[in-house]
Parts: C-alpha cells; sequence; structure tokens
C-alpha cells in the first residue's frame, strides 16, 4: 500500500483539485484507493460526494487513534457508485476516511512524536487499499506533519508563479529536515504545476525558472487552468465521468501522472529489496 500526501505551502494553488484527479485516476484504473481528508476545510470530503451517515470523521479517529477502527468508519465516495465495474467484475473502490473541523486541534506547531504518529498508527490497521491519497491543509503545521509521518512519499502542488514557487523550494526543505529527524523513508514524489495558463508569459518564464531549480522532480505533463474545475467538484463528479473534450484531456494528464506517482514508489522498492 503506497501512502502519497498531496501538500503545498501555499493555500490556493489547486492542491485538493490535484487529489481529486489522482483519486479519479486510480478509480479508473481499478486501483483500490482511500482518500484521506486531513484539511479542516473538508472540500476533498465534499468533493467526493460523500454521504456521511453515522460514520466518525477524521479528526476525532486521530483522538483516539490506539481505539479507533478507521476501516469501520471509511465512507464509500459517490464516484464509486457510477463507475462502472473493474475489469474482474468487481466494484471499483474509492473510499473517504471524512474531513471536519475537529482535526484543526492538530494543526499547530508543538507536536511531539506520539502526536505526529496518529495517522499511521490508524493506517497500519487498515488493508485492502493499494494506494491511500492524502490532501493536506496548505501549511507546515501538525496535521501536514502527521501526513507525512505515515506517508511513503510527498507530491508537492505548485503554479508557475513567484510565491508558490518560493513556497514549494522552502517545501521542500522543509522535507529534508523533517526526513532526517523523523521519518527517513520519506521520498518526494516529484512537483506538479498547476493550473498552467497557456500563453502566459509569466507563467511561461516561472516554469522554466522551476525546470532549473527542481530537475526531473518537476513532473510532466503540467495540468493546465481547467475552466470548469467548481462545476465539476460543485457536481460531485470526478474528472473522468465529466463530459466534454477539456475533460476528457485532463483526465489523460492525470492518468499520467498518476502512473508517474505509483511507478516511482515501485521504483524504490525494487532498488530497496536489490540492495
Amino acid at each position: 500500500m503506497q501512502v502519497v500526501s498531496i501538500s503545498s505551502l501555499k493555500g490556493g494553488v489547486g492542491k485538493t483539485s490535484v487529489t481529486m484527479g489522482l483519486a479519479s485516476a486510480a478509480l479508473a484504473a481499478g486501483i483500490p484507493t482511500l482518500v484521506v481528508d486531513l484539511d479542516p476545510h473538508a472540500d476533498a470530503t465534499t468533493a467526493l460526494g460523500v454521504q456521511a451517515g453515522r460514520k466518525t470523521d477524521i479528526g476525532r479517529l486521530l483522538k483516539t487513534a490506539r481505539k479507533s477502527d478507521l476501516s469501520a468508519n471509511v465512507v464509500p465516495s459517490g464516484w464509486a457508485a457510477r463507475a462502472d465495474a473493474g475489469p474482474d467484475g468487481r466494484p471499483r473502490t474509492l473510499d473517504v476516511a471524512m474531513g471536519s473541523a475537529y482535526s484543526g486541534i492538530y494543526d499547530r506547531p508543538d507536536l511531539g512524536k506520539r502526536d505526529l504518529r496518529r495517522l499511521s498508527t490508524l493506517l497500519d490497521r487498515v488493508s485492502g487499499y493499494g494506494l491511500v491519497l492524502i490532501d493536506c491543509p496548505p501549511s507546515l503545521n501538525g496535521l501536514t506533519r502527521i501526513a507525512w509521518t505515515a506517508s511513503s512519499k510527498v507530491l508537492l502542488v505548485a503554479e508557475p508563479g513567484l510565491f508558490s514557487v518560493a513556497g514549494t523550494e522552502r517545501t521542500m526543505r522543509a522535507i529534508d529536515l523533517f526526513r532526517k529527524e523523523f521519518a527517513p523513508d520519506l521520498s518526494t514524489a516529484g512537483i506538479v504545476a498547476n493550473r498552467v495558463r497557456q500563453g502566459s508569459q509569466e507563467h511561461t518564464f516561472r516554469l522554466s525558472e522551476m525546470k532549473q531549480m527542481f530537475g526531473k522532480l518537476l513532473l510532466s505533463p503540467t495540468i493546465p487552468e481547467q475552466a470548469n474545475w467548481q462545476q465539476i467538484q460543485g457536481a460531485a463528479h470526478g474528472i473522468h465521468h465529466w463530459p466534454g473534450e477539456s475533460a476528457r484531456q485532463a483526465a489523460g494528464y492525470f492518468d499520467e501522472l498518476l502512473t508517474k506517482v505509483v511507478d516511482s514508489g515501485r521504483a524504490r522498492t525494487r532498488s530497496a529489496r536489490n540492495s
């Protein structure tokens, strides 16, 4: 089971949209996937079309991590109900650990190692998923560090703008420091340039700058600005099930990105085994 944190130091770069795109690609590929909505705004939970019922949200599960059963409290995404069966004839799996404002009690900078392991403790007892995607808050406070502790890798999201690029560089340094102190096996899956406007001289310049700064960590393809993202997410649909040519092209971008994220984890696993 690969656990990937989707992170950004700066808000407003489309981090949750990238998480949703990857979740949609995983659903289309038939990869059993769990989305952990660790952002107190819980936008991913809303976009995934979740009907909460009597299930417990991730914030309260974190509080009682040693006693709680995450598997018993995940909720099927509404997307999965609209998807065709997988190649084996079984229903496709896309589940959600629901977000809530309650998780904000852990979004502070002074967490100890015991608190940092709360999500790891929950995920250690989960099985049946090939992929876990954690939608982090746009900060480097406690919830993001809880996510990184539980993850095998971090995927960074940035816009090709001055402040976002600078924030990504700071986040890279923060990951290096965090790896040395708390998570020696944590790696960077790469950087996704999101909301790229074709024909923008500023975006063209910043993308060139990002290539120089981050090299192969800057993933291809970049994700162009999608005019109907708000409509798609407001309707609680995955990009792969939305009509129109622009949605079809965007779905293809996320298919390619998902393959690179998953393959990068497999490559590191093979390398570790060979060593």
